[in-house]
């Protein structure tokens, strides 16, 4: 009962998002407001298994906008976001307000829930509980369809660049962009100190406070592919586990990508990117087995560079 309770107040939250955005597509592009709108379709692809279909409405309000070259295009931008992958749902929201050319600040939350599936013998979690067997030190995954929501707060600044803001032309934009956040995540079926997964992933999160923060440098141009360069990405968990450093967990998780972007017209792109991750060495040989707070780091080599994903996406824009 509980179950079917969170799914339908998530599924309602979901499509109320979506009806309100609709409803107020035609008042937001009155040009006598100044205020624009647009939607996009997206199909995220990669090889994990971590496939997404993505709808986004955003809207832009003019906000404090100046005469100069700084401060023309000041605005607030507001993304709500409904999301769904073969293991989960989401329902973001983002505002990002623009008071300088070159300075953002954001604002943001996620609630999502999901499920877990068996593909070709692999278990893909979607959801769950990251535990350690009782009298054992091996791993165990404890979670069923919809037992908990996950959420996320989060608030970042942006700073970037353009060459061609100071040597107009073409072919003069190298860019530059960095942001970087703090945010609190949470799962509800989780009790204070005890792991958990989303979305696949490693299984080591906690309830509390972390970092992410990125780097992107890139070229962009005016033919088909418009755009090319290098993202980096990091991660930090700031809560404080005890014993964390046996296993590695105070290191930055460090994610690195080739990135290129193809405009095929205004309305239709597709992003491609390959992407490598630091993995922590560990002494002992049975790691991946065990539950991961009894592995021991090697502090002579603690990190390799693995390859993580090659993925794409295919944007829409109406």
């Amino acid at each position: 009962m509980i179950k079917t309770t969170v799914l339908l107040l998530f599924a309602q939250l979901v499509i109320v998002q979506l009806i309100r955005a609709q409803e107020t597509l035609d008042i937001v592009k009155n040009p006598e407001k100044g205020i624009s709108s647009g939607r996009e379709l997206s199909l995220q692809l990669s090889t994990r298994p971590g496939a997404k279909f993505i709808f986004t409405q955003n809207f832009i309000f003019p906000f404090l906008e100046g005469s100069g070259s700084l401060t023309e295009d000041n605005n607030i931008a507001l993304a709500l976001t409904a999301e769904i992958s073969p293991v989960s749902v989401n329902g973001l929201a983002e505002t990002i307000w623009t008071p300088i050319a070159f300075f953002q600040l954001a604002a943001g939350g996620r609630i999502g829930s999901g499920w877990n599936l068996n593909l070709s013998g692999r278990e893909v979690r979607g959801i769950g509980i990251n535990r350690e067997k009782h009298n054992s030190n091996r791993v165990e995954h404890v979670g069923s369809a919809f037992d908990g929501l996950l959420w996320k707060i989060q608030t970042g600044a942006v700073l970037q660049f353009d060459l061609a803001a100071f040597f107009p032309g073409d072919w003069n934009h190298v860019v530059t962009r960095t942001y970087h956040e703090i945010n609190y995540a949470g799962y509800t079926a989780a009790r204070a100190g005890e792991s958990w997964y989303f979305e696949d992933d490693d299984g080591e999160n906690i309830n509390g406070f972390n970092y992410y923060g990125n780097l992107f440098i890139g070229y962009q141009m005016p033919v088909i592919l418009d755009t090319v360069g290098i993202l980096a990405e990091a991660d930090i968990y700031l809560y404080d586990t005890p014993g964390r450093s046996s296993w590695g967990d105070e290191r930055i998780r460090w994610k690195f990508a080739l990135v290129g972007n193809i405009a095929f017209n205004e309305n239709v792109s597709m992003t491609m990117l390959v992407q490598f991750c630091t993995e922590r060495n560990y002494t002992n040989p049975d790691w991946k087995d065990l539950y991961y707070r009894n592995r021991n780091i090697d502090k002579s080599n603690p990190l390799s560079l693995v390859f993580y994903q090659a993925a794409l996406a295919v944007t829409y824009k109406f």
